[in-house]
């Protein structure tokens, strides 16, 4: 590797004010879930124009809130892509449900709705559209193919992001989203559910808190500190934390000129790299309005210089990360053997996790960094 500093494929914007955010809940002693958490969780609802938000310990627990909300279980089966983070088919599992792949978009990396219109049979009890990448999935034409299934947004990546107008997170019954620190904002580990459903919201709010009737917050607020909550069904311990609400506020604050950070140097990389011959560019239609949460190119199989694991190990000696784009669920291990699928079955997914490139796209990088990419990349060949 050369001495050149590394520049890595995400680091979150986190600086001074997030440090002082810290300090109301650590000095008032709440820090488990509380005031914080609630303005955090009603900021997020005004922003992505939805009635509730309901804060988790993580993207795949407010996904298995959301499912376990829907009273899924054994018999029923949930669509989800073939390309896509293993927790989003993990949160059907846990669920007793069981996961039926579709293929996705070659040139989206989403759910394909011509595929998900072939795997519907009379189980199918809901299709869980993935946002990859900070990309809307095509959700009206995925309705279309699966009538009457509930229509479920994985929006881990995809805060802030838009289609035909409206926000990631109002798009379906319900939407989960992420704040893992390769997201456009953080708060470390943590999630949130969206939804318009009065009745979903709050069974996600027992869910998440062992199911209880009242909440920890409304039960110690209260007048009668000799009252216990019911527990009338089975729950998680999925909460959030105050400190991570604290930082939660101040990085939704700036989620706007993260966003339009991150567009304007996404459409630098279309620029530099549209004409590398080998490359394909992630790119978003009319009406889109991409979260840009990862920057992630294809590579032309019989064009490219060299393969593209080879690609990746020539960045990475030059200090730059990459990533390939995420897995091709039928070829991991547990869902090979749970499902029975061939690579083949899902040639777009396959070939999505074995030529896809993510490159370095975050709000810690500078001019000279994103320069860097592009130079690299064209000395490739």
């Amino acid at each position: 590797m050369t001495g050149r500093r590394r520049i890595e494929i995400a680091l979150p914007a986190l600086g001074e004010e997030e440090w002082q955010a810290l300090r109301e809940p650590l000095l008032s002693g709440w820090v488990t879930q509380g005031p914080k958490v609630a303005a955090f969780e009603r900021a997020f609802a005004r922003r992505h124009a939805v009635k509730h938000a309901l804060a988790a310990s993580s993207c795949t627990t407010a996904l298995h809130l959301i499912l376990q909300a829907l009273e899924l279980g054994p018999g029923d089966e949930v669509i989800v892509p073939a390309l896509t983070w293993v927790a989003t088919a993990n949160a059907v599992v846990y669920t007793g449900a069981r996961p039926v792949l579709a293929d996705v978009e070659p040139g989206t990396f989403n759910l394909d709705p011509e595929q998900v219109a072939r795997r519907v049979t009379s189980r199918t009890r809901a299709v869980v559209a993935v946002h990859l990448f900070g990309l809307c999935a095509d959700v009206d034409a995925i309705r279309e193919a699966a009538p009457g299934a509930v229509l479920v947004e994985d929006a881990a990546c995809a805060a802030g992001a838009s289609y035909k107008g409206r926000w990631a997170g109002s798009l379906g019954r319900a939407a989960a989203f992420s704040f893992h620190p390769r997201k456009a904002i953080t708060t470390g580990e943590g999630g949130m559910v969206t939804t318009d459903d009065d009745a979903l919201a709050a069974r996600v709010e027992s869910l998440r808190n062992h199911g209880a009737s009242i909440s920890e917050e409304k039960r110690h607020a209260g007048p009668r500190p000799y009252l216990m909550a019911d527990y009338d069904r089975l729950g998680f311990n999925y909460r959030m934390t105050d400190v991570q609400g604290a930082i939660g506020l101040v990085q939704l604050a700036k989620l706007d000129g993260l966003l339009e950070e991150r567009r304007s140097w996404a459409g630098y990389y279309e620029r530099e790299l549209r004409d590398i011959s080998w490359l394909a560019t992630p790119r978003a239609a009319e009406g889109y309005g991409h979260a840009w949460q990862s920057y992630v190119l294809r590579v032309d199989a019989a064009a490219v210089p060299r393969p593209r694991d080879e690609v990746m190990e020539a960045l990475q000696e030059q200090g730059i990360a990459t990533r390939p784009g995420t897995h091709a669920l039928h070829t991991l291990g547990f869902y090979r053997e749970l499902l029975g699928h061939r690579a083949e079955d899902f040639p777009n997914a396959r070939d999505g996790e074995r030529l896809s490139i993510s490159i370095p796209l975050h709000n810690r990088m500078s001019e000279a960094d994103y320069a860097r990419v592009v130079e690299a990349l064209r000395d490739l060949g």
